[in-house]
C-alpha cells in the first residue's frame, strides 16, 4: 500500500510517498481502506517539530479517518467487510498513522457512519466537530455574547454554527479576510471583525456596546491572544484551544490583575481528556444526524490526493483555506 512518511523534520516537502505492506489485521483488530483523512494544524507543526509533542521518527502522520472495513480479524463481532466506518484514532490516544491506503485498527475504536453521510463530511466532523460541540459545553453560549476567532476554519465555521444553534444572543465572528468574513456571516455570525486590523478589538467593543464578549472561544494565539482578553467582559470567561497557544503568550501583571478585578477567567481546552467511548458515540451521532439534516453545514476547503500531502500542508498554514482540508487515496 501506499502512505505519506515523515522521515525528517522540515518544510511540507519533507512528507515522502511511499510503499509499504499492507497490514494483516489480528485478534480484535479490522483493517479500514481509507476513503478520506483529516488534514489539521497539528499535523503541519509535528512535521515541522513545533508541536507540544516530538513525533517519533519515521511516522505516518493523520488521525481522523473515514472508510470501508476492508478485512476482520479473529474475535472481532458486529462488524461486516463493506461497512462504512468513521475512525477517531485520536480518541484512543493514536496521533499517527491516518495517510495511508488503508489503516489497522482495533475494532472498538470503529464508529458506523450513516449511509447519507459522505466519507468527506463524516472526516470533517471528528477532531473539528467533536472540538466544537465540546468547547460549547465547556463554556455554554446561551443567552451570552461570543467571540469566535479564526471563525471561517475547519473548528470556528462548525462553532458558529453550533452556538447559534445552542443559543447565543450574538455571535461574533473574527477572521483574516473579507471573504472569509462574508463566510462565516452567511453561517450565521451575526457580526464579523477582521483580526489582522490594527482596530479590531474597537470593532469587537462597538458590536458589544463597549462591554465586550461574555465568552471568547480563542485559537489564533500570540498578540490575538493579548488583544482578546483585553476586550473581554467582566465575569467573562475565555477559553483557549489549539497547539499555537503555547508558542507566545505569557500571563504579566497587568493582565493578572484585568481578571481579578474584573473577575474574568481564562481556561484551557483539549478534546482528547474529555472522551469517553459513551460520549464519543453520543457526540459523532448528534454531528452526524445534524449535518444530514442540513442543520449543520460542513464547509470542505480543499481535497487533495494522498501523494500531495505537502500542498496540502502548505494551503493550510497559508491561513487562506476555509473549512476542512482533507486527503484521499
Amino acid at each position: 500500500m501506499r502512505a505519506v512518511q515523515l522521515s525528517q523534520f522540515g518544510g511540507p516537502e519533507v512528507l515522502q510517498l511511499i510503499e509499504t505492506a499492507t497490514p494483516v489485521p489480528g485478534h480484535g483488530q479490522v483493517l479500514v481502506r481509507v476513503r478520506a483523512v483529516g488534514v489539521n494544524l497539528a499535523d503541519t507543526l509535528m512535521r515541522a517539530d513545533r508541536y507540544a509533542m516530538t513525533p517519533p521518527l519515521p511516522c505516518v502522520l493523520g488521525n481522523e479517518i473515514a472508510g470501508t472495513i476492508e478485512s476482520i480479524g479473529a474475535g472481532v463481532e458486529g462488524l461486516k467487510i463493506g461497512s462504512r466506518v468513521a475512525v477517531p484514532l485520536f480518541a484512543a490516544g493514536i496521533f499517527f498513522g491516518g495517510y495511508a491506503e488503508t489503516v489497522l485498527v482495533d475494532a472498538g475504536i470503529l464508529v458506523p457512519m450513516p449511509d447519507a453521510l459522505s466519507f468527506e463530511d463524516a472526516t470533517a466532523l471528528l477532531v473539528q466537530g467533536l472540538t466544537a460541540l465540546h468547547l460549547t459545553l465547556q463554556a455554554p453560549p446561551a443567552g451570552k455574547t461570543v467571540l469566535i476567532n479564526a471563525a471561517a476554519g475547519g473548528v470556528g465555521s462548525l462553532l458558529v454554527q453550533l452556538a447559534k444553534r445552542a443559543g447565543a444572543k450574538t455571535i461574533i465572528a473574527a477572521a483574516s479576510t473579507s471573504s472569509k468574513l462574508d463566510f462565516v456571516r452567511a453561517l450565521g455570525a451575526d457580526v464579523g471583525v477582521n483580526y489582522t486590523e490594527s482596530t479590531w478589538t474597537d470593532d469587537v467593543r462597538a458590536a458589544t456596546g463597549g462591554n465586550g464578549p461574555d465568552i471568547i472561544y480563542e485559537s489564533v494565539g500570540g498578540d490575538v491572544t493579548r488583544d482578546s482578553l483585553n476586550v473581554l467582559a467582566p465575569l467573562g470567561r475565555m477559553l483557549i484551544y489549539g497547539a499555537l497557544n503555547i508558542q507566545s503568550f505569557a500571563l504579566g501583571v497587568p493582565e493578572l490583575l484585568g481578571l481579578i478585578f474584573k473577575n474574568q477567567s481564562v481556561g484551557g481546552f483539549a478534546l482528547v481528556p474529555l472522551l469517553t467511548p459513551e460520549n464519543l458515540k453520543a457526540g459523532l451521532g448528534e454531528l452526524f444526524a445534524l449535518c444530514i439534516s442540513g442543520e449543520l453545514k460542513v464547509t470542505i476547503g480543499g481535497v487533495h490526493p494522498l501523494a500531495e500531502a505537502g500542498a496540502a500542508h502548505r494551503a493550510l498554514e497559508s491561513r487562506g483555506t476555509m473549512g476542512k482540508i482533507l486527503l484521499t487515496p
